[in-house]
Formats: structure tokens, sequence, C-alpha cells
């Protein structure tokens, strides 16, 4: 993704200096499964680690070049998906964007919706409109979940801001409160709906962000959303894909409700609620 000169955005809350948080001594294909898990299944599986992590510091710590390399990755990729979003909502909603901000910390923090750490993943908080991110991810992602590529995190930047989107528009409190009147197994299915939905927009942002894109980017992003299916995570795991269960989607539908909001460009091409078959 050609970011040169790119502005940052301002819009970042970066809480890493004020001390890392405990990293898991566990290793191997372990780890990697209850991580792989907790990332994209929207569990925290920190009580699966209970007693492999280690206590959080507080004494204030220097950040390493690798470390300011990705704030400054993730503050420029937000950039554009404030410059989208702000002429996507006038052109097509005739409505003014707010822009979410995007907390970095490493290791743990608290928000409104709970806490986080390593094994939640990313994740959008709609009681504060902030979007949170551990840096450490990125490497997650390329490393030991096999989405490699500068826009294959991109695209988990713009997935966590597409759900500010989806905030934005009213759709978040709706969903939240049907998923209160149902059982587990309809309550499941509705947050894939959202989930689908929120890949779309992100494609519908990679759309308005082309002129930027490098070869291979656009498959990169494709790959990521294939890699981190709920069926692919689940085989991972060595579990049988149970659907009743999933709450993002499948690796085909992932990719292809991505791939849909890039051909379409538009929010009205992301209507996954309506859609017959996901």
């Amino acid at each position: 993704m050609r970011l040169k000169g790119v502005r940052g955005s301002r819009n970042i809350e970066d809480r890493r200096r004020s001390g890392a948080g405990g990293k898991a001594s566990i290793g191997g294909v372990g780890l990697l499964i209850v991580l792989a898990i907790g990332y994209f299944a929207g569990i925290d599986v920190s009580p699966l680690l209970d007693g492999q992590m280690g206590g959080q510091s507080t004494a204030p710590r220097e950040l390493s070049a690798e470390e300011e390399k990705a704030a400054e990755f993730a503050a420029q990729v937000l950039a554009t998906t404030e410059t989208v979003w702000t002429d996507v909502f006038a052109e097509q909603l005739d409505a003014e964007y707010v822009p979410p901000v995007l907390v970095l910390y490493s290791g743990v923090t608290q928000s409104p919706c709970g806490g986080a750490s390593g094994a939640t993943g990313p994740f959008y908080c709609p009681a504060d409109e902030k979007a949170y991110l551990d840096t450490d991810f990125f490497a997650t992602l390329a490393r030991q979940l096999g989405a490699r590529g500068d826009f294959a995190a991109a695209y988990v930047i713009a997935h966590e801001v597409a759900h500010h989107v989806q905030n934005e528009m009213g759709i978040l409190p709706q969903v939240n409160e049907l998923r209160q009147q149902v059982n587990a197994a309809q309550a499941n299915a509705l947050t894939v709906r959202l989930e689908l939905q929120a890949d779309c927009l992100s494609g519908v942002w990679a759309r308005n962000v082309d002129g930027m894109l490098e070869p291979g980017d656009l498959e990169e992003a494709l790959n990521a959303a294939r890699m981190i299916g709920d069926d692919h995570l689940q085989k991972r795991a060595g579990q049988v894909p149970q659907p009743h269960t999933f709450t993002h989607g499948t690796s085909e539908q992932r990719s292809r409700w991505f791939a849909k909001g890039y051909k379409g460009g538009k929010i009205n091409a992301c209507d996954t609620w309506n859609a017959r078959q996901l």
C-alpha cells in the first residue's frame, strides 16, 4: 500500500508506553490455536492462558523501532478511512461522519466493553466509540495466521473502523437490541451478518483508496479474510466446523463480501440484512 506522504491521523491514543502487558510463555501449536480462536471468534481466551501470563508492568518504557513503525502505519491507514468515510457519508448518506479514536496498546488494557488483551484481538467498543489494537497483532497476522502483507494489516484496521461506521449509521445498537431478544444460535447469526457487512464496508474503503494500492494488495486483503473465517479457524483448532457457533462467517463468505464492497464501492452494496444467502 502506497502510504508515502499520507498524513497520520491525530485520532490515536497510544497507551503502549505506560508499560508492557504480560506475554504468554507457552508456545508452539497450542498457543497458536488458543490465540487464533480468541482473535477472530469474538471471545476472550485469557482463562485458557491462566498461569501462562505475566503481570502487567506499570513502569514507562521505550518503544522499539518496529513498534514506532507500526504506530505510524496504523495512523496513516486510519487517516485514509477518515477521508474515505467523510466523503462517502456526504455523497451517499448526506450526513456528517465523525471518526473513531484508535487505541494502541501492548499486552493488556481496559475499555468500557471489558478488558482487552492479546487474546481478545482487535475490536471496536461502541460505548466509547474507540477501536482497540495491540500492534503485536500485525506479526501474529503474518507469521501465525498466514495473512501476510501491509494491506492485510490495513484491512484489519478498516474492518474495525467499519464497525464504527455501522455505529454511526445506527446499525450496531439495533443489532445489539435484537441479540438480547433471541437465543444464542440466532444471536450468532445476527453477529455473522454484522461482521460480513463490516467486511463489505472494508471493501468499499479499499475501492476508494484504489490509487494507493500496489500489485497484490487486493489479494492480501482477500487472503486475510479467508484466513480468519470461522470455519478455517475451527479447523486449525482441530475442530469440525459448527455453523451455529459462527460469529464472523466462513472464509468464503468473508472474502466474497469484501470483494462485493470493493466492486460496488457503495454502502448499499453491503446489505447483508436482506440477503437471502450470505
